[in-house]
C-alpha cells in the first residue's frame, strides 16, 4: 500500500455567520474557489496531475449545492480533467474528504487528490436541508433525538461538568486564539479573502475574544434550557438515560462554538506525485477512523475513533505529541481529556471552535492544518485530530511529520 503524504493546506478566515458578518458578501463559490486558487498559486502546481478534489459540505442546498467541488474546481480554473464530489458526514466531513483523498493514494487508485470543505452559514443556514433526523417523528421517536447542546448538557449532567468548568475552558480557548494570532501561528496557512473588485475584506478570524472572562461568559444565560422544557427535550433524553432527574444547563452562546463561515483545501499525494509537483511532504498519514456513537447524546464519538485510529496505527495515546479535537462544546472536549487522560498542555493548544467558530463541512480540515502548523512550530512528531458528529459519529486521523 502506497503512503499518503500532506504537502500543502490553506484555509479562509472565519467570519461571523450572520448578515453583518464579513464574508457574508461572499458566496460558497466564490470562497471556494479563492481557496482552491490559493493553494494551486502558492504551490505551482499543475492541476492536470489532480485525481479528485473532494470537499465536504453539511449543507448542499442552494448556493452550497450541485457538487460544489467539481464546479469551484472548474471556476478556480483547475484543468478540466480534474473531477470533483462533494460529501457529507455532518461536523467531520472535511476530515472525512482528506480521509478519503488518502485512501485513493494509499491505493494507487489517485496520484494526488485535494479534500476539503466549505460551508457558508450566513448564507446558508445549518439545517435548511432538513432530514428525517430532527423533523420525521417516526425516526426522532426511534432514536431519541435532541439537539446537540441538549446532548452536550447531557454530558455535563453525567459527568459533574458544572458551569464554572465549561466556561473556564472556554475562556481559555478564546485566551489561546488571541494569542495565537497575536504571535503570528496562523499566519501561513489563512488565505485573505477579497471582493469583486480585489480588496482584501477578511484576514483573521472575526470572533475571537480576547477579553473573554469568567464574569462575562458568567452573565450569559444557558441556551438550551429554554428548549428543554418547552419543547419537551429533557423529558426525551431522561427517557433514555432515567438515572438522570433533570438536565443541568451550563452551555451557552460562550463556552459553545460560533456559527461563521469559511473554506479550506489540503493536497494529499503519493511520494511519486511530490517529486512530479516539486513539493516536499510536510507529514504522512498514519492512520484514520471512524465509528457510530450514541445518537441521542451524539457529541461521544471522538475518544471511540481516537482508539480505532491509534490501534490501527499500533500505538497509544501516549505515543502522541499534540491532539486537536472541534470544540463544539465544552464539555465534548472536558469528556475527551478526561476518557484519554490527556492534560490540557497537549490539546488545543492554539484555541478552537469556541473562539473561531465551526464552519460544519470545512472545520475538520482546518483543524488538520491547525495541528500540522503547530507541530512543525514545536518541532513535535505526532498529533492526532477529532471530531464529534451529528447523529452519532466520531472520526480521527493520525498524522506524522516526516
Amino acid at each position: 500500500m502506497n503512503e499518503a503524504f500532506i504537502y500543502d493546506h490553506v484555509r479562509s478566515p472565519r467570519g461571523r455567520g450572520k448578515q453583518g458578518g464579513s464574508l457574508n458578501s461572499i458566496t460558497p463559490m466564490n470562497l471556494t474557489t479563492q481557496i482552491l486558487a490559493a493553494l494551486r498559486d502558492r504551490s505551482k502546481l499543475d492541476t492536470s496531475i489532480l485525481d479528485d478534489v473532494i470537499l465536504g459540505c453539511v449543507t448542499p442546498v442552494g448556493e452550497q449545492g450541485a457538487n460544489i467541488a467539481r464546479v469551484a474546481a472548474i471556476n478556480a480554473n483547475y484543468a478540466e480533467s480534474v473531477p470533483g464530489k462533494q460529501i457529507n458526514r455532518f461536523c467531520a466531513s472535511a476530515l472525512e474528504a482528506v480521509n478519503s483523498a488518502a485512501s485513493q493514494v494509499m491505493t494507487g487508485l489517485s496520484r494526488a487528490v485535494i479534500g476539503g470543505g466549505v460551508e457558508c452559514m450566513s448564507r446558508v443556514p445549518m439545517g435548511s436541508d432538513g432530514g428525517a433526523m430532527a423533523i420525521d417523528p417516526q425516526t426522532s421517536y426511534h432514536s431519541y433525538f435532541a439537539p446537540q447542546g441538549i446532548g452536550a448538557d447531557l454530558i455535563a449532567t453525567l459527568h459533574g461538568f458544572s458551569r464554572e468548568d465549561v466556561d473556564s475552558y472556554a475562556v481559555s480557548s478564546q485566551k489561546r486564539a488571541a494569542h495565537a494570532w497575536e504571535q503570528g501561528y496562523f499566519s501561513r496557512s489563512v488565505i485573505p479573502i477579497l471582493d469583486h473588485v480585489g480588496d482584501v475584506i477578511l484576514d483573521h478570524d472575526e470572533t475571537v475574544r480576547s477579553d473573554a472572562s469568567m464574569e462575562s461568559l458568567g452573565n450569559l444565560n444557558p441556551a438550551f434550557a429554554v428548549m428543554g422544557d418547552q419543547a419537551g427535550f429533557d423529558d426525551v433524553v431522561i427517557q433514555k438515560y432515567p438515572e438522570v432527574e433533570a438536565i443541568n444547563h451550563v452551555h451557552t452562546a460562550g463556552n459553545s462554538s460560533g456559527i461563521v463561515d469559511g473554506a479550506s483545501a489540503v493536497l494529499i499525494g503519493s511520494a511519486e506525485a511530490g517529486r512530479e509537483m516539486g513539493l516536499k511532504p510536510r507529514a504522512r498519514i498514519r492512520s484514520f477512523a471512524s465509528v457510530g456513537s450514541e445518537p441521542t447524546i451524539m457529541l461521544t464519538g471522538p475518544a471511540p475513533a481516537s482508539r480505532k485510529a491509534l490501534k490501527l496505527a499500533g500505538m497509544e495515546t501516549t505515543d502522541i505529541d499534540l491532539y486537536e479535537l472541534n470544540e463544539a462544546f465544552a464539555s465534548v472536549v472536558l469528556l475527551y481529556m478526561k476518557l484519554l487522560d490527556i492534560h490540557h498542555d497537549k490539546i488545543n493548544v492554539n484555541g478552537g471552535a469556541i473562539a473561531m467558530g465551526h464552519p460544519l463541512g470545512a472545520t475538520g480540515a482546518i483543524v488538520l492544518g491547525t495541528l500540522l502548523d503547530e507541530m512543525e512550530r514545536r518541532d513535535l512528531s505526532t498529533g492526532l485530530v477529532t471530531l464529534c458528529i451529528g447523529a452519532g459519529m466520531g472520526t480521527a486521523t493520525i498524522i506524522e511529520r516526516v
